[in-house]
C-alpha cells in the first residue's frame, strides 16, 4: 500500500502536546495522521474546534468504514476502539485495553498489521502503559518508532513504557516531533 500512516497516542497532557506538534504539519502533509487520546466524551468533542484552529489540515472523527486519506488528521471517537482495516477505518466496542477505549495499542497493532513498514508510531505524554506494546508491533513490522522525551512529558509513564518496549525508538521533544513530521516525504 502506498499510503503512509502516522499513528499517535497520548493521555494526560495530550492537549498541550498537540498544541506543539500539530501547528508544524504543512498543508501538503503526505500521510494520514491518526490520533488516540484518552479523554472523556465531553472533553474530546470540545477538542476538535481548537485543534482545527491550530492545524493546517482538517481534523475530525472518522466514520466507521470511512476511507483513510492522506493530508488529514483523524481523532479516535470517544468510547470506541479505532482500527485500520485495509484502506478504511473500523470501530470496535471490545473491552477496554490498558483501562482505555479507545486504546492506543489497538490502533497501533491494526495499523502495523495492515500497513507494515508504511507506519510511523508516536507515543506522547500519558499515564500507565498504553501504546508500548503497539509501538513494539509497529517496530517489528518495520515501521518507525518515535517517543516523546520522557523528562519533557507532563506524564512520563507512557513514554517510559514505550522505550522499555522499543529501546531503539527515536526519542524527541515535542518541537522535534513536529519538525520530524514536517520533513516527512514518501
Amino acid at each position: 500500500m502506498s499510503l503512509h500512516l502516522v499513528v499517535m497516542g497520548a493521555s494526560l497532557g495530550a492537549l498541550e502536546a498537540l498544541r506543539v506538534v500539530l501547528p508544524a504539519l504543512p498543508a501538503d502533509f503526505p500521510a494520514a495522521l491518526i490520533i488516540v487520546l484518552h479523554r472523556n466524551k465531553e472533553e474530546i468533542s470540545d477538542l476538535l474546534r481548537p485543534l482545527n484552529a491550530i492545524c493546517a489540515l482538517p481534523v475530525g472523527f472518522p466514520v466507521d468504514k470511512e476511507p483513510i486519506l492522506a493530508g488529514r488528521v483523524y481523532v479516535a471517537p470517544p468510547n470506541y476502539h479505532l482500527l485500520i482495516e485495509g484502506d478504511h477505518f473500523a470501530y470496535s466496542i471490545d473491552e477496554p485495553e490498558e483501562y482505555a477505549r479507545p486504546s492506543i495499542n489497538v490502533l497501533f497493532e491494526s495499523a502495523a498489521e495492515t500497513y507494515g513498514a508504511n507506519v510511523t508510531g508516536i507515543v506522547l505524554t500519558g499515564m500507565l502503559r498504553d501504546g508500548a506494546s503497539g509501538l513494539a508491533v509497529i517496530h517489528r513490522h518495520g515501521g518507525a518508532a518515535v517517543v516523546q522525551t520522557p523528562h519533557n512529558a507532563v506524564a512520563p509513564s507512557m513514554p517510559l513504557a514505550a522505550l522499555e518496549a522499543v529501546p531503539s525508538a527515536q526519542v524527541l521533544t515535542l518541537s522535534e516531533i513536529g519538525k520530524f513530521l514536517a520533513k516527512m516525504t514518501y
